[in-house]
Formats: structure tokens, C-alpha cells, sequence
């Protein structure tokens, strides 16, 4: 693991610019809208109600998941759980941007309007929690007039803070260093180690937060797929593999599925006795400082109690310095050629 980067001593950490407290295993819900085969409602509804109960206190969801059905299930969600409680206790963060083309001149305040009101009707909500930038141009990112549109959201009561969700850890630095910007949603696994060199030390000392996506790299850290395995015919995981439908890395981390396996079977072998292969993987992503909280998906009940439970292993702090120095090894050997470079 990177080591922290130097602070002057006895100086007071940075307030944190998202104010809300987040469970260090948060839960993805890209699955529950489409693009990773079909997962039935009442199996969303499952997924949510057990993260939740095992202590996730965020939802990320995105407007296009589904268009909108990812975020429906999640109101579903929060009027059953407001039904029965005066607080959900679950922040939820969504994503806009990516309903018309990605193209810079999409991004204006009447779109940001228009976005973040079809949100805050689906998820049934006056206010969305977090809204961030889904994956735009770089050119977005560097937009003064993206800031003060987003601004005025915040200040009309619409959104109660924003962020920016990145595909590069350039795209990354440039939005931790607008004063605003509350969190950055980027990929971070043991098939994509960039963002340690300098987003995590940014983003710690800048009290912005970090979300990591993808944290199972599309499953291939699940540890349970083989050079046979084959995936629906509208699962990402078979139409996405080269990038024609959008960024390569967010399938499989943008990592050749053969040398993921390779990878895969290397890591095994440096696991903790009685610890699996995502377990750990989440649990040593969590760990990392700068990160905030991880975001697994899940398609059934099973995967969402599963995931929740690595947080169990931080709580026990398991040692995970033999896992450590294996991930750094075999991204060095295996990886760091084809990704490093990329994002």
C-alpha cells in the first residue's frame, strides 16, 4: 500500500465536504436498472432491504440505470422504510448526464433541471441526497460554468450537494480541485491501482470523498468465473468487452478477460485463511486511505449480504498485508502494462 502522503504535524484533518456518515461497504445498483441481465423486482427489493439491514447507509443508482428503474426501486425502498421509521437511514446517491449524448454542450442548467427533477420523482424525494456528473467529457470537468450551475442547484434546494463520477484519475484530480465538489466516484480494484499514486492522497487532503466503483472488477474478483464462462446477451460483461458501447474500463476494469483469470487464481493464493477472494478484496479496498466507501453491486440476496459482511473484516482487522503486497505484485506483472496507462 502507497504509503500516506506527509502532513504538517498536528494539523487538524480536512472537514469533510460530503457531511453525511457512510458505511465503509455502500451498494452499487447499476444491476438493479439493466445491463447485467434481468433481476425481477421483487429480488431488487430483496437486494435493498438486505443491504440496508446489514448496516449499508448508501445506495448509488444513476437516472439511465434502467431509465429509472433503478432509481423507482430505490423510492419503492425509501417510502416502504419511511412507512415504518422517521428516517430511512440510507443516503442515496444518484448520477446524471448520460440521458443525451455525451457531448459538452448537453451539459446546461436547463438539462441539469430537467435531470435532477425526473430523479427526485423517481427516487419520490424533494431533495436528492448527492448528485454526481456521470462519467462526462474532460472538457465538462474544466468548465467553470458547470460549477456554478450546480452551484445553483444546491442553493435552490433541489440537490443537497454534488460530485463528479470519473473514468481517469486526470479527470479525478481536476474535480477534487474545484472547492464544491463533495465526492468522486472512480474505479478502484486490484486491477486498476492508479488512483493510489495521486487521487487518494488529493482527495484525503482535500476532505472530498471517495466512492470506488467497480470494486469486483465485473465479478472477475468474484473468483468464480472460468475461461468458459458466458454471460446473457444483454449483460455488458458480452457486449461491452471492447468498449463499442461505452468505456471499455468499466467491463471488467478494462482488463483482457483471460489475464484477469490469470490474475484471479494468483491473488487466490495470498488470501487470509477462511477469507474469500471478493471479501477481501472489498474489505482492502475499503482500507485504503482516501477511500470513503465501496460500492459492489449485487443481483440477488445472497451477493448483498455477502458484500455487506466484508465490512466485518475491518471491524476485525484482519490482516490483509500478505493480500497487500500480492495485489501490487501481480498488477506490476500482469496488469500495469495495459491499464496503467489507459486511466
Amino acid at each position: 500500500m502507497d504509503a500516506p502522503s506527509e502532513r504538517t504535524p498536528h494539523a487538524a484533518p480536512p472537514r469533510p465536504r460530503l457531511d453525511r456518515e457512510l458505511s465503509a461497504i455502500g451498494l452499487g445498483t447499476w444491476q438493479l436498472g439493466a445491463d447485467w441481465g434481468d433481476v425481477s423486482e421483487d429480488d431488487a427489493l430483496a437486494v435493498l432491504r438486505a443491504s440496508a439491514d446489514a448496516g449499508v447507509t448508501l445506495f448509488d443508482t444513476a437516472d439511465v440505470y434502467g431509465d429509472g428503474r433503478s432509481e423507482a426501486l430505490i423510492g419503492a425502498f425509501l417510502a416502504e422504510r419511511t412507512a415504518e421509521r422517521a428516517d430511512a437511514g440510507v443516503t442515496v446517491a444518484t448520477k446524471m448526464g448520460r440521458r443525451l449524448p455525451q457531448e459538452p454542450g448537453n451539459y446546461t442548467p436547463e438539462h441539469f433541471a430537467e435531470w435532477t427533477r425526473r430523479s427526485r420523482l423517481n427516487l419520490g424525494v424533494d431533495r436528492l441526497d448527492l448528485v454526481q456528473l456521470h462519467c462526462p467529457p474532460s472538457a465538462v470537468i474544466d468548465d467553470d460554468a458547470t460549477y456554478d450551475a450546480l452551484d445553483a442547484l444546491v442553493a435552490e434546494g433541489s440537490i443537497a450537494a454534488y460530485g463528479v463520477s470519473v473514468e481517469t484519475s486526470d479527470q479525478a484530480l481536476a474535480a477534487i480541485a474545484r472547492p464544491n465538489v463533495a465526492n468522486v466516484q472512480i474505479i478502484i480494484n486490484p486491477f486498476r491501482l492508479k488512483p493510489l499514486d495521486a487521487v487518494l492522497p488529493a482527495a484525503a487532503d482535500a476532505g472530498v470523498a471517495i466512492f470506488a466503483r467497480v470494486p469486483l472488477a465485473s465479478g472477475l474478483l468474484s473468483g468464480k468465473y472460468t475461461a468458459e464462462t458466458t454471460f446473457a446477451e444483454n449483460d455488458h460483461r458480452t457486449y461491452n468487452r471492447d468498449g463499442s458501447a461505452f468505456d471499455q474500463g468499466e467491463t471488467f476494469s478494462g482488463v483482457d478477460f483471460a489475464t484477469g483469470l490469470e490474475a484471479v487464481r494468483e491473488l487466490q493464493t495470498a488470501l487470509p485463511d477462511g477469507v474469500s477472494l471478493p471479501a477481501a478484496t472489498l474489505a482492502w479496498i475499503a482500507g485504503l486511505r482516501g477511500v470513503t466507501t465501496v460500492i459492489p453491486g449485487a443481483r440477488n440476496l445472497r451477493q448483498a449480504e455477502s458484500n455487506a459482511a466484508a465490512a466485518q473484516l475491518l471491524d476485525d482487522r484482519t490482516d490483509l498485508s500478505g493480500f497487500d503486497a500480492a495485489v501490487h505484485e501481480v498488477y506490476d506483472r500482469l496488469l500495469r502494462a495495459e491499464v496503467h496507462p489507459r486511466w
